[in-house]
């Protein structure tokens, strides 16, 4: 497990439109889908990665606190599932319904989504304002694989009360760390590596 940090896309770029499969419901979830919402939180995440899997309680605690609050929020998985099968479409929808995940789980194949956004690790979170213009990309908390930090959601907490507060983010954001987005070989993006 090589852990890489958040490449920290910059500040107000605005969020790249996608349009992926929901594993959970079959259904097509796009970027217009999150128009009028207050905010909008797009997490690279994936199944298997130690990172993830200690906060995945934690998301789901978080998504059932804002989503009445207005703020959209869609999961995606980048991940080269020939290699990583435990990321697989199926599995997303395994892990989906036991973490009780209240978000649509989106499967990126082609990992187009994962460049456009610039993600680079698992997870890497993204809240855009209501405008979809990038206000935070930064960790959930300081909750790490075998520190006895708790999982509170606090970083992200923080930004997402800020913009439903109508005040500005704090530009000085810790960037997330993870497991490396799973490449597809001969597909890794410039950034990576």
């Amino acid at each position: 497990m090589s852990a890489v940090n958040s490449t920290m896309l910059e500040l107000g770029t605005k969020a790249p439109k996608f349009s992926l499969q929901d594993t959970v419901t079959g259904k097509t979830v796009q970027l217009k889908d999150y128009r009028g919402n207050k905010a909008l939180l797009v997490m690279f995440i994936s199944n298997h990665c130690p990172y993830v899997k200690k906060i995945k309680e934690g998301l789901t605690e978080y998504a059932k606190d804002y989503l009445p609050k207005g703020v959209g929020i869609v999961a995606i998985c980048s991940n080269d599932v020939e290699n990583y099968p435990d990321d697989s479409p199926e599995k997303m929808k395994e892990d989906a319904a036991k973490y009780g995940y209240p978000f649509p789980y989106l499967y990126d194949e082609t990992q187009e989504m994962a460049k456009a956004y610039k993600a680079a690790c698992t997870p890497d979170l993204f809240l855009f304002d209501e405008k979809h213009e990038l206000v935070y990309r930064g960790q959930f908390d300081n909750s790490r694989p075998g520190n006895d930090e708790p999982v509170t959601g606090k970083d992200l907490r923080e930004a997402t009360d800020q913009v439903l507060a109508g005040e500005e983010v704090p530009e000085d954001q810790t960037p997330s760390i993870g497991c490396n987005i799973k490449w597809k070989k001969g597909n890794e993006p410039e950034y990576f590596g």
